[in-house]
């Protein structure tokens, strides 16, 4: 045994073949330093994570009264056809569909009002056409005919129409507007008795609803108009730090003293939100559709990228539940806690992962291209060899302790090989993302 001083005055220790072993003392240091940085960094990121669910929390708030308010304004605004006497005499009794309009397409988001709006307006002149269409030939042929003619017309038009509700693609964006044919049209073809009551009945109607149609735009997008475009924007790109934060945060919580671990629980509550959005995020992409003269978004911008991008964050999501369960149950493990190089790598791994999800979700959020080949992608396959070689060194450790090793040994595969190729499969397709939309660098 030989001893060599240094600044840091540390102890080397050679084998009987002369190589060194180990600088256990060094090690020590760093490792305390390391995990005395992660903790303070984590524990920094608690309040940030708290402020900004907050914030959210708070201006979603505020929207839920700016929206109020504009329904109210509408509401007021569509009543003058019942004040104001030249109005009424327009539309007289009809303007009930004027305020039944405004209660019925006025959405949270402006995409969603135009939508509905425009669904409503063609269903309306659709069936109000083919209504009275198939009222005066009904009222032609008279007689006995004049019941079948609407009989079957009814039965045809309904049947085909609702047939066509059944269409997914149909379905997504213009069920609303089929419903409302299929509504006019029965109105306006059982109630014609004579032609010229058909023509007067369609036309205050369709008058009436589009005065409450207009209203219903005029207000909803020039009154603090709420996008839902820039809701599945902000949205996709907070998913991918809040998972980070829980990768993190489950791998440092696990290290923790049996006294810490005693009242701690792993907070799982924004992996069960994500896999939760998918039905949320096809609304608002269907939404933002009908956005596009959003000035942040072009006409063709991909919002069914978006989509894409939120099915492989549930998968994630899964895969860190899974983690999750898989850290719980091996809490018993008292071996991993002494394994002070074993802890720091497994952060350091989780702090890595993290880095590359809040990356890839800044990159969106700020619409600017990822560079994942140089960056991201070179990070984790960093990671990937750091991983490597820790499951190489305990399986050979397997015959001194073996259900320890194994626990260990299995949670090193599932963050290698799920966790670490979602990450992955994200910055490619957010890297595509940027290359379509045209993201800055």
């Amino acid at each position: 045994m030989e001893s060599t001083t240094s600044d840091h005055h540390v102890i080397s220790v050679r084998n009987v073949d002369g190589e060194v072993v180990a600088n256990e003392e060094h090690k020590r240091f760093n490792c305390s330093v390391s995990s005395i940085v992660s903790k303070k960094i984590h524990s920094s990121l608690v309040p940030v994570s708290s402020y900004l669910r907050d914030k959210t929390k708070s201006e979603h708030d505020a929207n839920k009264v700016i929206h109020s308010i504009k329904v109210g304004m509408s509401l007021v605004l569509v009543s003058l056809l019942y004040f104001l006497d030249p109005l009424y005499d327009q539309v007289g009794d009809n303007a009930m569909w004027a305020i039944m309009t405004v209660v019925v397409i006025f959405e949270f988001y402006a995409g969603a009002t135009l939508g509905k709006g425009l669904n409503r307006g063609m269903g309306t002149i659709l069936g109000g056409g083919l209504g009275c269409l198939a009222a005066v030939i009904a009222q032609v042929v008279g007689g006995v005919g004049n019941s079948i003619i609407i009989a079957a017309s009814v039965f045809i038009f309904g049947a085909g129409a609702t047939y066509f509700r059944l269409v997914p693609s149909i379905k997504k964006r213009y069920d609303y507007g089929v419903m409302i044919f299929i509504l006019t049209f029965n109105l306006v073809v059982v109630s014609g008795v004579r032609a010229d009551e058909v023509l007067k009945i369609a036309r205050d109607r369709l008058l009436a609803i589009v005065l409450g149609f207009v209203v219903c735009i005029s207000v909803n997008l020039f009154v603090f108009p709420l996008w839902a475009s820039d809701e599945l924007h902000h949205s996709t790109a907070s998913k991918f730090h809040d998972l980070a934060n829980t990768i993190q945060g489950c791998l440092e919580e696990y290290f923790q003293s049996d006294s810490e671990k005693e009242n701690a629980k792993i907070n799982t509550s924004c992996c069960k939100s994500v896999l939760n959005s998918k039905s949320k995020d096809e609304s608002l992409a269907n939404f933002a559709k009908w956005e596009p003269w959003h000035r942040r978004f072009g006409c063709s911008y991909p919002w069914d990228k978006y989509l894409s991008i939120g099915d492989v964050l549930r998968d994630l999501a899964a895969i860190i539940l899974a983690l999750t369960s898989c850290l719980q149950s091996s809490r018993q493990a008292k071996e991993w806690e002494k394994e002070t190089l074993l802890k720091e790598a497994c952060e350091g791994i989780g702090s890595s992962i993290a880095w590359s999800l809040r990356e890839v979700g800044d990159s969106i959020k700020q619409k600017r291209k990822l560079k994942a080949e140089s960056e991201i992608l070179a990070k984790l396959k960093a990671v990937r060899g750091e991983m490597s070689s820790m499951i190489g060194r305990y399986k050979m450790a397997e015959s001194e302790n073996n259900d320890s090793n194994l626990a260990i040994a299995s949670l090193l595969v599932l963050l290698m090989t799920e966790t670490v190729d979602k990450v992955e499969e994200l910055a490619k397709v957010v890297d595509q993302l940027g290359e379509i939309a045209g993201f800055s660098f």
